[in-house]
């Protein structure tokens, strides 16, 4: 399973590695037990439902690398890490306890991913970059969706908690790809906009995150490292789209993904 990975296309010295999670119950005293059973399945699904967004816009990021002619060998092994990493997601979520309950959701985002599947055969051209990130929208908007109503099935707290460390996932890759789109002159005054409230979102979401009541040790502990990864990538962001700003923010983006993902997998274990 590579549930809890992002980063199988990185070296060794770029990986950052989830250095823990607790264990801890949020459900209330005196909960139905089929309640104490599905809390752990909405969290889970939250995870895995949302995963799809950050992986959208991953697929979008490296196709846009690939197209700018940035670290190829990289963004080709990042390129096909996140579509197995799709295919995985929608094997565990068919097999989830709430499987019945997706069927209509996880049936659209997968028409919309196997969409942009076939898109991805393309050599990576202005044209057909744009057609890549039209597409990886779409699926990120319908993952989305279906991760925002599978969070509000969820009754104890991490389940916004899950939703939340998840969504800076995709925060970190869309930014990322807007990067690439702009020094690919792809880009426009939407993207920059789009760009400045993504920022500001993640900052958000992190200031969120470090005052929740559950957070233990080691949450805390990848909380100061994803602050620490996205001083850095955001620092890259400001730079000019040179050479080395864009290996800057090629490698920067993984580096956070990865420990957003860790803090996403801790959210989601403290719920069992």
């Amino acid at each position: 399973m590579h549930l809890h990975s992002f980063s199988g296309s990185v070296s060794a010295n770029r990986r950052l590695v989830l250095k823990g999670a607790a264990a801890c119950t949020l459900l209330a005293q005196g909960a139905a037990p089929a309640l104490a059973q599905a809390q752990p399945a909405v969290t889970t699904a939250i995870n895995r439902m949302g995963r799809f967004r950050a992986l959208s816009q991953r697929i979008a990021k490296a196709y846009c690398q690939l197209q700018l002619g940035v670290e190829t060998k990289v963004a080709e092994q990042v390129l096909d890490t996140a579509r197995k990493l799709v295919r995985t997601g929608f094997d565990d979520l068919t097999k989830s306890p709430l499987a019945g309950e997706m069927v209509a959701p996880l049936g659209e985002v997968r028409k919309l991913y196997e969409d942009l599947e076939a898109k991805l055969v393309l050599p990576p051209t202005r044209d057909s970059v744009s057609a890549v990130v039209v597409q990886a929208d779409k699926l990120l908007a319908a993952a989305n969706t279906a991760t925002v109503a599978l969070e509000k099935q969820a009754r104890v707290s991490t389940g916004n908690l899950v939703n939340t460390a998840g969504s800076q996932r995709y925060l970190s890759q869309r930014l990322a790809k807007n990067y690439f789109l702009l020094a690919a002159g792809l880009g426009d005054k939407a993207v920059r906009e789009q760009m400045a409230a993504d920022k500001a979102e993640f900052t958000k979401n992190l200031s969120t995150l470090s005052s929740a009541s559950v957070n233990t040790a080691a949450i805390r502990y990848d909380l100061q490292m994803g602050e620490q990864q996205w001083v850095f990538f955001n620092a890259s962001l400001e730079r000019e789209p040179d050479a080395r700003g864009l290996r800057s923010v090629a490698t920067s983006s993984e580096n956070l993904l990865e420990v957003m993902n860790n803090l996403t997998v801790q959210y989601e274990t403290v719920s069992k």
